[in-house]
């Protein structure tokens, strides 16, 4: 065992070319030993674990909090941490920023609106949406992906889910980004903390009016659902609403985003797999799951130490972060038979793609299930899709991997039916 008195010494991963390809600092990282203390920049650094077990212990860990609202701001210059007080209020009203009793209790509430039963009577007009979108991609031979399909696609049906006007979708999209550039980096631009105010302003403000809408106007979604939601005789309180109706936004989005963008991309570079999912649409659901697993549209997590600990041989200090890599536990080997390799056919593949225990992502069952529409959907609508000749460029996002744009061409398969709305053509149903 380490002696748990020295000093820790800082290893470097977040390089400059680090978001281009991660992986392969991950399993260098991994092979040297279980835990690591990283330089994320100016006097900050972090507690990190790459394993597949040793993610999924810090997951449950009841030792660490996930009480960490505070951290995306202790990065900023002093004078400017007070300016974000709301925003920290906010994220400590995020489930994934509570502790149990707190979050097991909203846990419980979110479910009502977040039950198989619920998501299931969203296939319809995913379905539906899915095709509508694709449709004017018909008479098209190329396309830019992102924009024109990954970006938009998720931002409708959120909006469907929540009960808030289509029409809003871009600026709900632009919301979500800008948050995510915050949830995803360590360092945050104090040049930045204006638009992320107003973001924060205008993003409650807007979800404190729909809230008030559906009160006066009730209307089936997930707005709705919360509402109503009882147990006991226990409620969510307006603010809990707009709060988790923001984190369902920009997760949903970002999440379901990059899988789609990620997704495609793999496919594209292995080429004897696509056409092994075309030749037979049933194996789209594991498809996903591979898809979920070899790149991770989520990197990380992250525990706080509420108290000095040992965790792995070292000394974990009061308020230090411990973050578990659950792309790199994604491509564990001693987990996943040949990490490396995309199978879409892989079996036993309990990836950590939307986390572990209590905080597992509760909106998992609706990206697998746009997933799982938007690849049978682009399937059917191209053939011989191939990449344009490009430079790919990733998002600068160390914790939500996704491409900036994605150019690919094709030949439409103009006398395909769509999927029928209501009806996977994959047959599956069943969201595990």
């Amino acid at each position: 065992m380490h002696n748990m008195q020295d000093a820790p010494v800082r290893k470097v991963l977040f390089t400059d070319d680090f978001v281009q390809n991660p992986y392969p600092a991950y399993r260098r990282l991994l092979d040297e030993g279980p835990l690591h203390y990283l330089d994320v920049g100016g006097m900050w650094a972090v507690w990190a674990v790459f394993g597949h077990a040793e993610c999924s212990a810090v997951a449950k860990d009841a030792r660490l909090s996930a009480k960490r609202a505070e951290r995306f701001v202790i990065t900023l210059p002093m004078n400017k941490r007070a300016e974000f007080a709301d925003l920290v209020g906010m994220l400590g009203l995020w489930m994934i920023f509570m502790d149990p009793p707190e979050h097991s209790r909203l846990r419980k509430l979110m479910n009502k609106g977040f039950s198989r039963e619920a998501i299931e009577t969203l296939r319809p007009q995913i379905e539906a949406i899915v095709n509508r979108m694709l449709e004017p991609l018909h008479h098209c031979s190329e396309v830019e992906l992102m924009r024109e399909f990954a970006y938009t696609m998720p931002v409708r049906v959120i909006s469907e889910m929540l009960g808030v006007p289509v029409e809003d979708h871009r600026k709900l999209k632009t919301w979500s980004a800008n948050f995510a550039e915050m949830l995803g980096n360590f360092q945050h631009n104090p040049d930045h903390a204006k638009v992320m105010l107003q973001t924060v302003e205008e993003m409650t403000a807007y979800f404190r009016e729909a809230v008030e809408e559906q009160k006066r106007h009730p209307r089936e979604g997930l707005i709705h659902s919360l509402l109503t939601a009882e147990i006991d005789g226990d409620r969510l309180t307006d603010d809990e609403i707009v709060a988790n109706v923001i984190i369902t936004l920009v997760g949903g989005l970002e999440t379901t985003t990059n899988l789609i963008g990620n997704g495609v991309l793999t496919l594209l570079r292995y080429p004897e797999q696509m056409q092994k999912l075309r030749d037979d649409l049933s194996l789209i659901p594991s498809a996903v799951e591979e898809m979920l697993r070899f790149e991770s549209p989520s990197q990380h997590t992250a525990r706080l130490a509420p108290e000095d600990r040992e965790l792995g041989g070292k000394l974990i200090r009061k308020r230090q972060a411990v973050i578990a890599i659950m792309a790199a536990a994604n491509r564990d080997p001693g987990r996943f038979s040949d990490p490396d390799r995309f199978d879409i056919a892989r079996q036993d593949n309990r990836h950590l793609a939307f986390g572990y225990a209590a905080h597992f992502c509760f909106g998992a069952p609706l990206a697998r299930m746009e997933g799982q529409i938007v690849f049978e959907g682009l399937l059917r609508t191209f053939s011989n899709l191939q990449m344009e000749p490009q430079d790919l460029v990733w998002r600068t996002n160390l914790g939500l991997r996704g491409l900036r744009s994605l150019k690919v061409k094709f030949d439409a398969n103009k006398s395909n039916e769509p999927v029928p709305s209501g009806v996977s053509q994959t047959g599956i149903t069943e969201l595990r």
